[in-house]
């Protein structure tokens, strides 16, 4: 959809239950999106296989359904590269890199502030238990 210089642009708010960027929240909140941003982001074009020993522990199924997820909303293109066997290349698109920043901050802030969480939850736990 083309918007002339005339017509506003549309307005989204996400605290509103039906409202679009709701959906788009939660795939770029999803924790193997962020990974696969990152991932992508820092390393350039990978393959599928390559995306997968990247990121330890996820499945093959959420891998799959994490980049379609991602290809739909335009965050990565799905390059195929005709050969024996067939190669798939995976690569963030300029939208997809307009994330980059924020999910490495994201990513970074959980490493840095992990053992302040830990303890957070050591200290709720000895008191609800």
């Amino acid at each position: 959809m083309e918007v002339s210089a005339q017509q506003p642009k549309p307005q989204f708010n996400a605290f509103a239950a039906s409202c679009p960027s709701r959906r788009l929240l939660d795939t770029i909140g999803d924790k193997w999106v962020s990974l696969l941003i990152v991932a992508l982001g820092l390393r350039g074009p990978l393959r599928y296989s390559e995306l997968s020993s990247q990121i330890a522990g996820v499945s093959q199924k959420m891998l799959t359904q994490s980049l379609r997820r991602m290809e739909r909303d335009g965050l990565v293109t799905r390059t195929l590269t005709p050969s024996v066997p067939v190669r798939v290349d995976y690569e963030l698109t300029s939208l997809g890199q307009s994330l980059l920043a924020v999910m490495s901050h994201l990513k970074e802030w959980a490493e840095v502030h992990m053992p302040q969480v830990e303890a957070a939850r050591a200290t709720y736990d000895a008191a609800n238990r």
